[in-house]
């Protein structure tokens, strides 16, 4: 290829691309003329690569075919504006048109931890049954309180963050069969309960509540909002509402899959919290307060963003351009 030719034979067409990239506004034509410039180009800048490259020449062309593409196709989102688009409406419209699924499930958790705790407390027999009174012992007085200091705390926040990232995803994504999220609830309570009735029973319930307060608070919730979601999307599939069961199962699922961002995020705070608060040296009373604050900052996060955004007609699924467009159903 004689490049000099090449490059005067085309050179004007380059020129005219540069020209129509350089406007504000565009007609139709020249919109036209546009694209097919940008085309053109772009096979100029592929045989000038490959048969005889000039790298003066091929930056030039590099950059205006970039520059073409960008106008043709439209610039994309940054990906830090699909983040905070995602953290400001799209996790908090999810969590709030779920709430009263995750709600439910607090209170279930919570109702039958209490049951299963003040039994196992008050029944000596039922204690018996878990673990021999050398062990309990050993639980209430030295084990409990030596879990949180039992390993670094950088090491022991990704230790804890994984395991709970662990359950909520087994909620959220076994959700569809409801029985697998029904199991972790359970397992997940009973632990609960029968961790607490043996405090109870050694009269340490202040111990355990000023230990699993700070970090408990917002890890539960995240459980919660995990297993509410999960058990929603199954529900959607028994009874789908006005939608055919297919969509509506679609669209509640994209939901429940793009919550595990932000219920991952709410764990990592819990989990540092658990690692570097809850072991440190501050005052009961203050570590509880840490605790509370930051339960209370994300239940308002969820209320104030999540309740403008459903009413916006947020629900958490993609944004309708990335969905594509729903079937034709007869009427």
């Amino acid at each position: 290829m004689d490049l000099d030719a090449y490059a005067a034979a085309h050179r004007a067409e380059w020129r005219r691309l540069e020209e129509l990239l350089g406007r504000r506004r565009l007609s139709g034509a020249e919109a036209d003329e546009l694209v097919t410039l940008y085309q053109r180009t772009a096979t100029h800048l592929s045989a000038i690569r490959s048969a005889s490259p000039d790298p003066a020449l091929v930056g030039r062309l590099s950059g205006l075919v970039a520059r073409a593409r960008s106008a043709v196709t439209g610039a994309a989102t940054p990906a830090w504006r699909d983040a905070a688009r995602y953290f400001v409406v799209g996790f908090p419209a999810a969590c709030y048109h779920s709430r009263r699924w995750w709600i439910g499930v607090a209170v279930a958790v919570l109702g039958l931890g209490w049951v299963i705790g003040a039994w196992v407390a008050g029944e000596p027999a039922v204690q018996a049954s878990v673990a021999t009174p050398e062990e309990i012992r050993r639980l209430v007085e030295v084990e409990f309180e030596a879990y949180y200091s039992s390993a670094p705390a950088g090491s022991f926040a990704a230790q804890v963050w994984t395991n709970n990232a662990w359950v909520a995803a087994a909620c959220l994504v076994s959700g569809i069969v409801i029985v697998p999220v029904i199991w972790v609830l359970w397992l997940n309570t009973l632990n609960l309960g029968v961790t607490a009735g043996l405090m109870a029973s050694a009269d340490r319930l202040d111990l355990f509540f000023g230990l699993i307060t700070p970090h408990g608070l917002l890890e539960l919730t995240a459980v919660f909002l995990a297993a509410g979601a999960g058990l929603k999307l199954g529900w959607t599939l028994i009874d789908p509402g006005p939608l055919p069961r297919g969509e509506a199962v679609a669209a509640q699922g994209r939901a429940t899959a793009g919550m595990a961002l932000g219920v991952a995020a709410v764990l990592l705070v819990s989990g540092v919290i658990e690692a570097f608060v809850t072991p440190s040296g501050l005052p009961t009373w203050a570590r509880v307060v840490i605790g509370v604050v930051a339960e209370v900052a994300f239940l308002t996060y969820v209320v104030v963003r999540g309740r403008h955004a459903v009413r916006a007609g947020e629900t958490g699924d993609l944004d309708p351009a990335l969905v594509g467009d729903r079937a034709p159903t007869a009427g």
